[in-house]
């Protein structure tokens, strides 16, 4: 059976995940530590800074979560409250959901595809995707792929983030070219780090109050930290600008901002203000080489594009559910396949040993009429000798359903 066994930006803190969290150069070493001491034959393991799950085939789902406790050495009730277990068919619809940005912090971002296959090209390396799990993945992507080339699901703003990142990109080309300052270290500049360096910017630097939690966020996206009291000293060397802090005044002045745009010799600089009360002061905005946006602004991108993507949400999960029945129904097939090749190996025995009579009998001289004639009695014999005995010794209560199955089985019709 399949499970899945994750933690995740839904379920838990940062603080929690990150004891979790897989480094992926010893993703190869933890996937064969799994699977040589637990009862797991297939495993892969996916890893990134917003999600750590464990996708495996095993007997049962609480193997894997003792082994994760043990390999991070961390008690199993610190983490317990925090895990998720999917056993199939959720196992398989969650794939499905993660693989098409439905359950990531941004819905619909394409960024986790990408690490859904890295995590998948580590296991078949390390020998610890079979049959099951590469099915399992090779279907999620192509269920990715179904939901965003019929849906609407990565083309309309949902989120502050995203409109601010949308906005962006009207002021410049790319910005993938751009250094980006991040301003706080809250769950909404989490959320915007995760959009904005999904286009891969120049450079990143978070400044925040306490710089432990700024280098902590820092981390994640390769960026660097520096105190809020830094700010008028690295303002000029940033392209883009996202605040959000919990302060009670503006922390960016108008000062501050006219000496960095001097600084700058008048390059543009787009500023995106989160925060209420405002951390940006509303006359930054009168500047000419500066595109200052606040929340309100920012809310009317969102609205304009949440209608259609609800609806495509909607369009994307009843493209999963038809694909997790199909992906069922491709297991069960795979559970038959032991009982039919038990089948055709016991008949094929029938038919080579009365091949072996048939052709002494003609190598006495015997008709050849006769031969076949004698043969096709025998095989039929032989054929119906077990279902015939089964019918015949079954109880009453089991007598209906073996008469139903050989009735289905060999299409047979009641007599008119």
């Amino acid at each position: 059976m399949i499970f899945t066994l994750g933690i995740n930006h839904h379920s838990a803190p940062l603080a929690i995940r990150e004891r979790v969290a897989f480094n992926a150069e010893k993703l190869h070493q933890a996937l064969a530590d799994l699977t040589h001491s637990k009862p797991v034959k297939e495993v892969a393991i996916l890893s990134t800074c917003n999600r750590t799950e464990i996708y495996y085939a095993a007997e049962t789902a609480d193997v894997v979560i003792d082994w994760l406790a043990q390999y991070h050495q961390v008690e199993r009730s610190e983490i317990a409250p925090y895990l998720y277990t999917h056993e199939q068919p959720e196992a398989v619809r969650h794939a499905f959901r993660v693989a098409s940005g439905l359950d990531s912090m941004v819905i619909g971002e394409p960024q986790i595809l990408g690490q859904m296959k890295d995590a998948v090209r580590v296991a078949e390396e390390s020998g610890t995707l079979g049959t099951q799990l590469h099915k399992l993945f090779q279907r999620s992507f192509s269920v990715a792929k179904e939901v965003r080339s019929t849906t609407a699901i990565g083309a309309n703003i949902v989120s502050m983030a995203a409109a601010g990142v949308h906005l962006a990109e009207r002021i410049f080309e790319s910005v993938g070219e751009q250094r980006i300052l991040f301003i706080g270290a809250g769950e909404m500049i989490e959320l915007c780090a995760a959009h904005f360096c999904a286009r891969q910017p120049k450079q990143v630097t978070v400044a925040n109050r306490t710089l432990e939690r700024g280098r902590e966020l820092a981390a994640r996206f390769n960026g660097t930290a520096i105190r809020l009291d830094e700010l008028g000293e690295h303002l000029a060397q940033h392209d883009i600008v996202v605040s959000c802090t919990a302060s009670p005044l503006p922390i960016i002045g108008l000062g501050m901002v006219e000496r960095a745009i001097k600084a700058r010799r008048h390059r543009p600089m787009f500023m995106v203000d989160l925060a209420v009360p405002r951390d940006i002061e509303e006359e930054i905005g009168n500047l000419d080489d500066v595109f200052l946006y606040t929340v309100d602004d920012l809310a009317q991108v969102v609205e304009s594009g949440l209608e259609s993507r609800q609806a495509a949400v909607v369009e994307a999960e009843d493209i999963i559910a038809a694909r997790v029945r199909d992906f069922l129904g491709w297991l069960a097939a795979r559970d038959t396949v032991p009982v039919i090749r038990s089948l055709r190996d016991s008949v094929e025995r029938i038919r080579r040993h009365e091949m072996e009579h048939a052709v002494k009998l003609l190598a006495k001289g015997e008709a050849a009429e006769k031969v076949l004639e004698h043969l096709s009695h025998r095989l039929t014999n032989k054929f119906l000798h077990a279902p015939t005995q089964a019918l015949n010794l079954a109880d009453e209560a089991e007598r209906g359903e073996l008469q139903a199955a050989t009735t289905r089985l060999f299409h047979l019709h009641g007599n008119d």
